[in-house]
């Protein structure tokens, strides 16, 4: 009975103390992959002032999307702002919204100023920078920053449509 716990104290021993060649190199927390693009919106009252965009690639159920609006640029630097973004007037608000499925992302207009009246600066030629993200990187992170966004999903560029 002592040479058989032996034995296997010295089996246990060596599989344990046994290194093989190093595998090759994975992915820090797995593999996460965003994908990202820029357009630009018309809100008409021809288009309920509203627009659905499709993605144009596989959005899966987890997937977190962020759209950003590019509110102003000052010295040649665009600034961004995540939706949604309200601007007040004297006659009620106006306020840039989003919602997403796993097909489509809808941008439009809410508030309670009357749309009819906005001047063309509110309603053509809106920018929009839209992120897709998976769930598990958007825990812990700043996405008003559409800076660290980019940068954290490893996003270089945007597809402009």
């Amino acid at each position: 009975m002592k040479k058989i716990l032996a034995l296997l104290f010295i089996s246990t021993f060596l599989f344990t103390a046994c290194e093989g060649e190093q595998g090759p190199p994975g992915f820090d927390g797995g593999l996460i992959v965003s994908s990202a693009f820029e357009i630009s919106v018309d809100f008409t009252q021809t288009n309920n002032y509203e627009f659905i965009e499709a993605y144009g690639f596989q959005v899966y159920p987890s997937d977190v999307t962020l759209v950003y609006i590019l509110w102003d640029t000052q010295n040649g630097q665009d600034i961004w702002r995540l939706l949604p973004q309200t601007v007040e007037f004297i006659d009620g608000n106006l306020t840039y919204n989003y919602d997403f499925t796993q097909t489509d992302v809808r941008f439009f207009l809410d508030g309670t100023t009357n749309f009819n009246l906005l001047g063309q600066e509110w309603t053509q030629n809106q920018v929009f920078r839209v992120v897709v993200v998976p769930a598990d990187n958007v825990d812990g992170l700043d996405t008003s920053n559409l800076d660290l966004v980019m940068q954290a999903n490893t996003i270089e560029s945007f597809n402009l449509r």
